[in-house]
């Protein structure tokens, strides 16, 4: 069953933009994604703390919806490559604030608590 996934990605600060964009599409094609991968490039920043004595880095945010069997094979090719700093893969639920589910039990509660307060 198809998941939908963020993935933050930490790329060495010396690589150009297009090797950065080439390694993108060569990870995301590992995922078989099924339909569009949205990438969002934050840029060259410096880096809370040193990794691996880099003081700068290249952000990637990217999320894409795959089948979770395809992620160790991703996941590996991220470990391998030198131009990776770091990564994160995480699942993505929802956009931030409440979740829908949530937000339904705030509103029938409101709707229970509104009920108690017309029988007084």
């Amino acid at each position: 069953m198809p998941r939908t996934y963020e993935a933050v990605y930490i790329f060495d600060s010396a690589l150009e933009d297009a090797a950065i964009t080439e390694k993108l599409g060569r990870f995301h094609a590992l995922l078989s994604p099924i339909g569009e991968v949205k990438v969002e490039h934050w840029g060259r920043r410096q880096l809370a703390y040193p990794i691996k004595r880099r003081e700068n880095g290249y952000y990637v945010i990217t999320y894409f919806t795959a089948d979770p069997k395809a992620l160790p094979e991703y996941e590996r090719a991220l470990k391998l490559d030198d131009g990776v700093i770091r990564y994160l893969v995480s699942l993505h639920e929802h956009e931030l604030g409440v979740p829908e589910a949530r937000r339904a039990e705030l509103a029938a509660k409101a709707a229970r608590d509104e009920d108690d307060d017309d029988e007084e």
